[in-house]
């Protein structure tokens, strides 16, 4: 077992360490520098799915808003809580800053990946897609190139479909005992069982609990942090420009000054958004939208949303109050905001943050669970395999739940998630020409005056595209 982990520790170093945030961070950049800042121009088109007008959505298929916020629920998690409380640890309020960069860089990355799984999605013949890297792997660069498909769907299933299932059940787990006192044991029971019944009505199921449950999480958590804003209103303006000059080394918050700042910021923020890390694209194929690059435009929101709104609520809950001390704190992770949210509203903060954290690791471990299930059918599409992974997720949120010591069996999580990120950022590299084509058809709709513009499937017969899940786009 030591040896194991000193190959997945390496594993880590040469992906998370030496390779990927790079390679996010200037892919992001360049597809935001070529694409004419595509983010930035389509900004206000991605609020729009958040009020369907007649037409926009189509009976029998999952929609856009559907995917979206499955995807919201699973980029949304303990990152947001925990994670942030960790940045602004060691990297101090700067790491905000940098945090905020990334994200509105990474919603060009996002936007890229996630037309592609839509272009290069298969028809289920029931009104539902499968998609992702996998298959833009396999269709856009060829057969040849399956085997590296196969690498990340098994990265794909090991780290989110198993291991960050395990961790999410110890998160809530743990929260619910110490803030309500709840064993362990119970919590167990009543996630595994919960998880049973989502997985098991497929993706349209996972999609209406998504629909439910991520507005309210999200939503609530808002709230929450407007109302400790307005009750610190004065002190904002000195906030904003810690987290400025923090950023900049103008004051040195913590150890590392600056390059603290920027590490720390640019690690969670990635992490936490997953723009460019492959997972997202696998739920933004299951949507019926008219063009690819729609629903791009749709998951740029979802990292806004997590980054730039989730993220800075934590933020702001933890640098508007007088628990945390730059360089002085030793509490970390989700007890420093839960100290933090004490100190603003009182003790009675700390049974919100759990039902948070609940609501927050429930929509990720289905959205994880969803990403493992549609890895598995990139290698095989036998029934049984479905129900024997069903089976293991809902086991091992029960495992990780009940026994917190179990999750370190998980120690490779990080580093396959790394490898499937390398993977992707290849993949998406080299059909970033497809990407610029799909956005220059878009594009060329919009100034003809096409309010909603349509993908043309003959347009694109030198790709290989499944015809099928495009048949019924021009009828609509």
């Amino acid at each position: 077992m030591a040896f194991l982990e000193q190959i997945f520790n390496a594993i880590g170093d040469l992906t998370w360490g030496w390779s990927l945030i790079p390679f996010l961070v200037v892919l992001g950049i360049f597809f935001t520098l070529i694409s004419g800042l595509v983010q930035f121009e389509f900004f206000g088109r991605m609020f729009r799915v958040l009020f369907p007008q007649p037409g926009d959505e189509v009976t029998g298929h999952i929609s856009s808003r559907e995917a979206l916020l499955v995807s919201v629920g699973g980029r949304v998690g303990g990152g947001n809580i925990a994670g942030v409380a960790v940045a602004i640890t060691l990297g101090g309020p700067g790491a905000v800053f940098w945090m905020w960069a990334i994200a509105l860089v990474g919603m060009a990355t996002s936007l890229f990946e996630c037309s592609l799984a839509q272009l290069y999605k298969e028809s289920n013949g029931d009104g539902t897609y499968r998609g992702g890297p996998a298959r833009y792997i396999i269709h856009g660069l060829g057969p040849q190139f399956r085997w590296l498909a196969v690498l990340y769907a098994v990265c794909l299933i090991a780290a989110f479909g198993l291991g960050f299932n395990a961790f999410q059940g110890n998160t809530v787990a743990g929260a619910a005992q110490d803030s309500l006192g709840i064993d362990r044991l119970w919590t167990g029971i009543f996630l595994a069982v919960v998880t049973g019944f989502v997985v098991y009505g497929g993706i349209n199921r996972i999609a209406k609990a998504a629909d439910i449950v991520v507005p309210v999480m999200a939503i609530g958590y808002i709230a929450m942090a407007l109302l400790i804003i307005l009750i610190n209103l004065p002190s904002l303006p000195g906030v904003l420009w810690s987290i400025v000059t923090n950023a900049f080394g103008l004051q040195e918050a913590v150890s590392g000054g600056m390059g603290a700042a920027i590490a720390q910021g640019l690690r969670r923020g990635l992490f936490s958004n997953e723009a460019g890390l492959g997972s997202a694209p696998n739920v933004a194929a299951v949507a019926w939208v008219r063009h690819p690059i729609s629903q791009g435009i749709v998951q740029s929101l979802s990292v806004f949303i997590d980054t730039i709104l989730i993220c800075s609520c934590t933020a702001f809950i933890i640098l508007l109050g007088d628990v945390y001390q730059p360089g002085v704190t030793d509490i970390n992770g989700v007890a420093l905001t839960q100290q933090s949210l004490v100190s603003h509203v009182g003790e009675w903060a700390q049974y919100y943050l759990t039902v948070a954290i609940l609501l927050f690791a429930f929509s990720s471990i289905i959205y994880n669970y969803y990403l493992g299930e549609n890895a598995m059918t990139v290698l095989t599409k036998h029934p049984i395999a479905v129900h024997i992974l069903r089976g293991l997720v809902m086991v091992l949120v029960f495992i990780g739940a009940v026994a917190p010591g179990a999750t370190s069996v998980f120690f490779f999580s990080d580093p396959m998630m790394g490898v499937l990120a390398i993977v992707n950022l290849l993949a998406l590299t080299m059909l970033f020409p497809v990407g610029l084509r799909l956005l220059s058809d878009y594009r060329k709709q919009l100034k003809a005056g096409v309010e909603h513009p349509v993908f043309d499937v003959d347009a694109y017969s030198d790709l290989d595209i499944d015809r099928t899940a495009w048949a019924d786009v021009k009828q609509a």
